[in-house]
């Protein structure tokens, strides 16, 4: 049985049954008949379908961000936006997916060569809780435009937003059983995700998730001879020069830390800052943290959720405690509150060093840590120091300087005097243990096609 439990207080929201063995075997027969049948339709015929998808989130935004704000404590604002990003994504490739999939031709010695970009069948999508509604969608608009089916096994905390997913799908008319929820319980969840990944139906496999959860599926997928794409976790570093607006970064510093509760692959999570102007970066970044309201996503003036389960929240406490105690500085919270949820009070760390949590993990919450360097050199330094390469950003007064920095990065995403962002026109992955592969933009649509080559004689 699986249980989904409301973040902010801790109840039972509901329990939905889980799949056995023999339910998924059907669900993927049926799945990869429709992927059979779909991959035969016009780019144009699936635009159809996937604009009439992305009318359907807006008529129902409300309904469905209130979802997601019951089972894992995102803001409702936060949530409506979210509902909202999936509906653009939608369209953005009803639009352009013709055009990305436009066969390419190579002139070989004066013979023609053509490069054809054609569906594998069914995708397997591992997808998390963070943004269960966005995450989905960024995967299957692009998936599925290709011609693909889909299977996803979403993270079980959010099985209703997984539901409604799959409602959705079925009222703006694709055909049955194209796009079908695996509901897996987490004990089983080893075995069947691998029974799944190993089907004969099942052609690749997506992931979101942590770099854990990244190597157990990838691992599958590679002793099956199945590609994957792997978008994980990050530890993200925003440089702050001595030459930036030093309001302007910390108000961006803070939107891209805070959002979500900070429960973001890509949300700011080390601040790497001038020593020149590190004190009054701090002073910014506590007086705003202090002020922050935190509890009930659904009070307007709360911008600042639960974390989404215990565990997690527990884990995160630790990450800081363990910092703590080997001389770390916390300026301002940093302590569990009484309260009923999952809550954890916006934090900031500083006097931090290599070897402490806090440095060289990914904090899965609202926790910034504060980090001084005197020249760029030593930020690039310090920014490349993780096993980690999902995205950055740089602020500076000097554009040229701050490109310069951003080449040095190693990082799938570099932002210059912005946050960090998942936009449906840009490319969007990691490199070292953030993963490989690329979601979004045409390089998102050509992942799971297979690239054939036809020349003519």
């Amino acid at each position: 049985m699986i249980r989904t439990i409301n973040p902010s207080n801790g109840e039972l929201l509901a329990e939905y049954p889980a799949m056995t063995a023999a339910d998924i075997e059907h669900v993927l027969l049926k799945t990869g008949d429709a992927a059979s049948r779909w991959k035969q339709c016009s780019v144009g015929e699936r635009a159809g379908f996937m604009n009439r998808l992305a009318g359907l989130l807006r008529e129902q935004n409300n309904t469905h961000a209130e979802m997601i704000s019951r089972e894992m404590g995102k803001p409702l604002s936060q949530a409506v936006a979210e509902v909202e990003k999936c509906a653009w994504v939608c369209e953005y490739y009803a639009e352009h997916a013709e055009s990305f999939l436009q066969p390419e031709t190579v002139d070989v010695d004066g013979l023609t060569g053509l490069v054809t970009f054609e569906p594998l069948g069914v995708v397997l999508g591992v997808m998390p809780w963070n943004f269960p509604f966005w995450q989905v969608f960024r995967f299957a608009s692009a998936v599925m435009m290709a011609g693909n089916g889909i299977v996803v096994k979403h993270a079980p905390n959010v099985t209703g937003s997984a539901i409604a997913i799959e409602q959705l799908f079925r009222e703006a008319g694709f055909p049955e059983h194209l796009y079908r929820t695996l509901h897996i319980d987490l004990e089983d969840v080893n075995e069947l995700v691998g029974a799944v990944i190993d089907h004969p139906v099942v052609k690749a496999v997506s992931v979101t998730g942590s770099t854990g959860a990244g190597i157990a599926v990838a691992s599958k997928a590679g002793r099956a001879l199945k590609p994957s794409v792997l978008e994980l976790g990050g530890n993200d570093p925003y440089i702050v020069l001595e030459d930036a607006d030093l309001r302007q970064a910390a108000s961006v510093c803070i939107a891209a830390r805070l959002l979500n509760a900070g429960q973001s692959c890509i949300a700011a999570k080390r601040f790497l800052v001038h020593a020149s102007v590190k004190k009054e970066f701090e002073d910014i970044l506590v007086a705003d943290f202090s002020a922050r309201r935190m509890g009930d996503p659904f009070d307007p003036d709360v911008t600042v959720g639960p974390i989404a389960r215990r565990d997690l929240r527990d884990e995160l406490h630790k990450q800081v405690e363990i910092s703590r105690n080997m001389g770390a500085t916390v300026l301002c919270g940093g302590e569990v509150p009484p309260e009923k949820g999952f809550f954890y009070p916006p934090t900031v760390v500083t006097d931090v060093r290599p070897g402490m949590p806090v440095y060289s993990e990914e904090t899965f919450g609202p926790v910034a840590t504060v980090i001084g360097f005197s020249d760029d050199d030593e930020a690039v330094s310090i920014a490349n120091d993780s096993p980690y390469g999902l995205g950055s950003a740089v602020f500076s007064a000097d554009t040229e300087r701050a490109r310069s920095i951003a080449a040095r990065l190693e990082a799938g995403n570099c932002f210059i005097n912005a946050m960090v962002k998942s936009d449906p026109r840009l490319p969007f992955g990691g490199v070292k243990q953030s993963g490989y592969g690329r979601e979004l933009s045409s390089y998102g649509l050509r992942e799971f096609v297979n690239v054939k080559t036809v020349y003519t004689g």
